[in-house]
């Protein structure tokens, strides 16, 4: 079967052939580990709004790290180690880049699952645990690979190959960064690039991530310009603005909803799909209370509604069941209305700030440090240099 390949391939193919003797070509194609490296890089070179996790890649590191600094590579006698702690491994997870909000998962049972849904005939797991010493070992059986009859240990050249992987990810981030900081430094002179940045960041193929950070950006700013006056009479109303939380990690499987608006109680679902299961879900999860689905479509509101009806009522066949669902949709917000609400932040010279939320947010979301420092790098963006609409 050939091997698939992308812009990051050659990159790991050079740096097995430094190891190898030029045999980098014939190590992907013989290493289990290796093409599963190839599989979980492609984002290395695709800028920042493409999706890079990075649990099992450090999982994968921090073990092959292990097996460097015990020299068993060299010396042998890996069969005899007592194991790597758990709590040594988890640490220095922790302490590379972007690493700093991993979990547990991938250590304990994500990256075997992965690696053995690609690899099924593989005889061989990747991480190698005793669940009662709460020790760890990388399997060694995928780190050697024969080539003309003689063994090549590839556990240097895993751990540079995620090196230059990390290396790629953080350029394409300050990459990302820095252009934000240009648009917001160029506003002035071209308002409608301003523009452009936004409309890329709002398109159906996009990070869902990203997605999800640029569509509360703006949100979080149209709605604040909002005012309600509320109170126990009319003689007391308090004037207060609309604030939009976000409630989660973004596109998090937490079962969460993803913002709330107070003071009203509002309740807004990302998502990427137009399923009425899913969208029922959600719905179901606050007992029917209303919620306005941000969803990642250039297809109109009258569209999706009837594709959930339709589906709804495929699966539900009960007319009175289905109108409960769908009035609880409270909005449908897409693409064109997301990019809409923009130019009307745009309009209020609010734009530099959604830019600046993004960058915030996406550090978060990346697992960049210092957002402190980007508070203080960005402080220049108020009203004299907010984006205005010409």
């Amino acid at each position: 079967m050939p091997i698939p390949k992308h812009d990051f391939t050659e990159t790991i193919v050079s740096i097995l052939d430094r190891y190898s003797g030029r045999n980098g070509d014939a190590i992907l194609k013989r290493s289990e580990i290796v093409q599963y490296l190839n599989i979980k890089t492609k984002a290395a070179n695709r800028g920042s709004k493409s999706r890079a996790g990075f649990a099992n890649h450090y999982a994968i590191y921090v073990l092959v790290e292990d097996y460097i600094n015990g020299d068993f590579a060299e010396n042998g006698g890996y069969s005899e180690y007592e194991g790597a702690k758990f709590t040594d491994l988890f640490r220095r997870q922790r302490e590379l880049p972007f690493g700093s909000k991993l979990q547990n998962h991938a250590l304990n049972h994500r990256l075997n699952e992965e690696f053995k849904k690609y690899f099924p005939a593989c005889g061989y797991l990747p991480i190698i645990r005793d669940v009662e010493s709460n020790r760890y070992w990388i399997n060694e059986k995928l780190l050697v690979v024969e080539i003309d009859n003689s063994s090549v240990n590839l556990a240097s050249a895993i751990k540079e190959t995620i090196e230059a992987y990390i290396s790629a990810r953080q350029s394409a981030f300050t990459e990302f960064t820095s252009y934000c900081q240009e648009i917001i430094d160029i506003q002035e002179a071209s308002p409608e690039k301003a523009i452009q940045f936004m409309r890329g960041l709002f398109c159906p193929n996009v990070d869902a991530r990203v997605f999800e950070i640029a569509s509360f950006a703006v949100l979080k700013q149209y709605y604040g310009e909002k005012r309600i006056y509320w109170g126990w009479s009319p003689e007391e109303l308090i004037e207060e603005s609309l604030i939009l939380y976000k409630t989660g990690r973004t596109n998090a499987n937490d079962g969460g909803i993803d913002f709330v608006m107070k003071p009203f109680g509002r309740f807004f679902q990302v998502t990427e799909t137009i399923d009425a299961g899913k969208y029922f879900l959600d719905i179901d999860k606050v007992q029917r209370y209303p919620i306005t689905f941000v969803v990642k479509t250039d297809e109109t509101n009258e569209e999706i509604l009837e594709k959930l009806v339709n589906q709804a009522e495929a699966k539900y066949q009960i007319k009175a069941i289905v109108e409960k669902y769908i009035e609880a949709v409270e909005e449908i917000i897409n693409i064109p209305k997301l990019i809409e609400i923009f130019e009307n932040v745009l309009e209020s010279g609010l734009g530099a700030k959604v830019i600046k939320e993004i960058v915030l947010q996406s550090r978060v979301e990346f697992n960049v440090e210092a957002e402190e420092q980007d508070i203080i790098a960005f402080e220049k963006v108020e009203s004299d240099t907010d984006i205005k609409k010409t």
